[in-house]
């Protein structure tokens, strides 16, 4: 299964925020659209990824300030990996699994690298479990005759 086909199924919509936005901000954009990531962009442009694991390392690393007071621009990841929509779902995993990753922007190549999805590790671990229902389904299936 490619990229693309999982982005077809579960919708391509993104929350993103700009870079000059504060960790509060995203924390409470977090909250209310019951994610743990966005994206973060600087001119339409994606300029890195804020997660629940950056709220951490904001909270350990610039504990003389509050949360509204820091800028994105110092918390989020910059050092992001994207998913393609010809990208193996497998390979995807793979990579997520090595690199601890638990989000990808999904870009268009095709469209000069556009952001157009977020995957989610807990999307891929749902597709395969639903194949591997479905392959169990059909060996019961030829084991018993059915």
């Amino acid at each position: 299964m490619k990229v693309n086909d999982l982005m077809n199924s579960k919708g391509k919509a993104v929350v993103s925020i700009d870079v000059g936005d504060s960790v509060e901000d995203a924390i409470r954009l977090m909250h209310t659209s019951k994610i743990s990531a966005v994206i973060v962009k600087e001119q339409d442009k994606i300029a890195g990824i804020f997660t629940e694991r950056d709220v951490v390392r904001a909270y350990i690393g610039k504990m003389d300030r509050k949360f509204r007071e820091i800028p994105l621009r110092e918390t989020m990841t910059t050092d992001i990996i994207v998913a393609e929509l010809k990208d193996d779902l497998s390979d995807i995993m793979s990579v997520m699994v090595e690199k601890n990753i638990r989000h990808l922007p999904v870009v268009d190549e095709s469209d000069r690298g556009k952001l157009i999805g977020m995957l989610s590790i807990r999307d891929i671990i749902q597709i395969q479990v639903k194949k591997i229902t479905s392959e169990l389904h059909y060996l019961r299936d030829y084991i018993t005759g059915g």
